[in-house]
């Protein structure tokens, strides 16, 4: 099964769906994003880009509210807070901080800008 983002405005990711396989194949049973794009647009209209469940292409697999870089030719999800910056290769957000590994649950303060221990 093949997988497709719906763009809206600014690129954002708006929905994804799933296409069967047969519907991409061209005439030599080779799989081609164009005739799945073709085949959303007849049914739905809109603009539509392929998206890989196991990031094998445009680096991560589409959500709603992500956004499309074309530049990149990469999904990227929100920002999850300000003071995180984008990977280039990966195109996910990183805190200015590492995730402690000492086994400890943390959830992020953006007023520190730190990780502090999540209190049970």
């Amino acid at each position: 099964m093949a997988h497709f983002a719906k763009l809206g405005s600014n690129n954002e990711v708006l929905e994804v769906l799933v296409v069967h396989n047969t519907e991409l194949l061209d005439e030599n049973g080779v799989e081609q994003e164009h005739l799945g794009v073709a085949f959303l647009q007849q049914i739905f209209g809109g603009d539509w880009v392929q998206t890989s469940y196991n990031g094998n292409i445009r680096k991560n697999f589409a959500g709603v509210g992500y956004t499309y870089d074309s530049e990149r030719d990469a999904f990227i999800p929100p920002q999850p807070y300000d003071s995180w910056a984008l990977n280039e290769d990966t195109c996910l957000w990183e805190s200015p901080t590492p995730y402690p590994t000492d086994g400890a649950d943390y959830t992020w303060d953006e007023g520190t800008t730190s990780w502090v221990v999540v209190e049970e």
